[in-house]
């Protein structure tokens, strides 16, 4: 009997994917992002917006997953404009950067790193929705729970070390141990000069922006339940140190009223990530 997880999208990233496609079905344009493909890998069904966790209580969050998406997106644009022609997705899920932006990624070596069941699942849905896997589109499988080391599998996968790259890390850290971080880290930090990371993390329950803490909690009870629990929180200060550890050549913290500030200053309808929740170290080599 195949196992659910080896044949279906995890659930955390069909909530994202869904949360991308709401915020153009939903809220009112300007548009931070603009992604519905997502929503077609999906293909939930009629019904979808009336989910549990796309009711407005989970609004401030969407606004979250729009941003740092949109963040990570304009870091490859101004890269690529610097010559910086590779790509790493760590923890890919349901990203649809290749399909919708086929001019820009037609230029890069785009690796999305992700579990293989769920590879495997998208790799079909990809297909099925006529947009194929072009050749420098890389899915690369890591089997983490089987101690497969990404780093590995990437080189494997035709990943030039000599060569700079943006690597993204989108809502994976708070699933990691300090430990795979510090180890993340290190190794990133010997990708070749000029490279960046972006990498999302979460401050402490306590910390978080009071209003929304009921819904982080929730979220955690859920990822427990799950048997995903979240396991990392940092303050900004405790991941700039291990960066610093790392030997990047330097590093600093992308808040999400830095965010709000740049993609949503001057709506009307009162959109924006909540603050001290989810947020960007960015490091370079």
């Amino acid at each position: 009997m195949v196992e659910r997880s080896k044949v279906e999208a995890e659930d955390t990233a069909v909530r994202v994917a869904l949360w991308r496609a709401l915020h153009v079905q939903a809220d009112p344009p300007p548009h931070v992002l603009e992604d519905e493909v997502g929503l077609a890998l999906v293909s939930p069904g009629e019904g979808w917006r009336e989910r549990p966790d796309m009711s407005p209580f989970t609004r401030p969050f969407r606004a979250s997953i729009v941003a740092r998406a949109r963040f990570i997106e304009d870091l490859v644009v101004d890269q690529a404009a610097r010559g910086v022609a590779q790509y790493v997705i760590l923890g890919a899920g349901l990203d649809t950067f290749a399909q919708r932006k086929p001019a820009l990624a037609s230029g890069l070596r785009i690796f999305e790193v992700d579990r293989p069941g769920p590879q495997e699942w998208k790799r079909r849905r990809l297909l099925e929705l006529g947009f194929g896997v072009p050749p420098n589109l890389k899915l690369v499988p890591v089997d983490f729970e089987a101690g497969e080391a990404w780093w590995v599998r990437l080189v494997d996968a035709g990943f030039d070390a000599s060569r700079p790259a943006v690597v993204a890390s989108a809502g994976v850290s708070m699933y990691l141990t300090k430990e795979t971080i510090s180890a993340t880290l290190r190794q990133v930090a010997t990708l070749a000069r000029g490279s960046t990371l972006a990498m999302t993390f979460m401050w402490p329950l306590a910390l978080t922006d009071p209003g929304i803490r009921p819904g982080v909690q929730r979220a955690a009870d859920g990822a427990r339940a799950n048997g995903t629990p979240f396991i990392s929180f940092f303050r900004p200060e405790e991941l700039l140190a291990l960066a610093r550890e790392a030997h990047f050549r330097d590093a600093w913290h992308v808040s999400a009223e830095a965010l709000a500030e740049r993609y949503f200053a001057g709506r009307s309808d009162g959109l924006r990530p909540p603050k001290d929740s989810e947020e960007f170290l960015v490091a370079t080599t």
